[in-house]
């Protein structure tokens, strides 16, 4: 996997980002219903990284504590589900869709397939190969024209913009 140290990511809407200083390890699918629900898709896919190597560099996380034993953090601001956390252990779970380049990391393994969706595996079967919207043009354009969603990568405007400061 490609290594564009530190890896960068964050929330749909902006208010939180992070960076890691290294490369995620076991990535894995996770099908379990509580991971279902937490997303609030088929599966997680959680990438694993030191806390050491983790930081935030924009904002603050809210936790849910989804079992006794384990929490997961969301933006507050847009619902953006973040991490998956057993508070005693030294690795965070990441989900890979927080990342400014998911692209990059590739899942190793699954987990709870006792709960996976029997349509999961008709995925690759199903039609797909036009881009979004490509049968509505004028769609595309009002979404495109009027975005919320934060860029892939760090920024300063967003501060600036929504709160007049930045400190990442």
């Amino acid at each position: 996997m490609p290594s564009p140290e530190p890896f960068t990511g964050g929330c749909q809407c902006g208010a939180v980002r992070y960076e890691v200083s290294s490369a995620p390890f076991g990535v894995h699918v996770c099908h379990c219903r509580m991971c279902q629900k937490a997303v609030g898709g088929p599966f997680a896919v959680i990438c694993p990284v030191l806390k050491t190597d983790f930081r935030l560099v924009r904002g603050e996380m809210s936790h849910f504590w989804s079992s006794d034993v384990a929490r997961r953090g969301f933006c507050s601001q847009c619902g953006t589900p973040m991490t998956f956390e057993y508070p005693e252990a030294p690795d965070l779970g990441l989900l890979v869709g927080t990342f400014d380049h998911p692209e990059l990391i590739m899942p190793e393994a699954q987990y709870g397939i006792e709960s996976r969706l029997p349509w999961v595996r008709l995925l690759p079967t199903l039609p797909g190969d036009q881009p979004t919207y490509a049968h509505d043009p004028a769609m595309l354009e009002r979404i495109s024209t009027s975005n919320h969603q934060h860029p892939d990568q760090p920024t300063t405007a967003w501060a600036v913009h929504h709160h007049g400061a930045d400190n990442g």
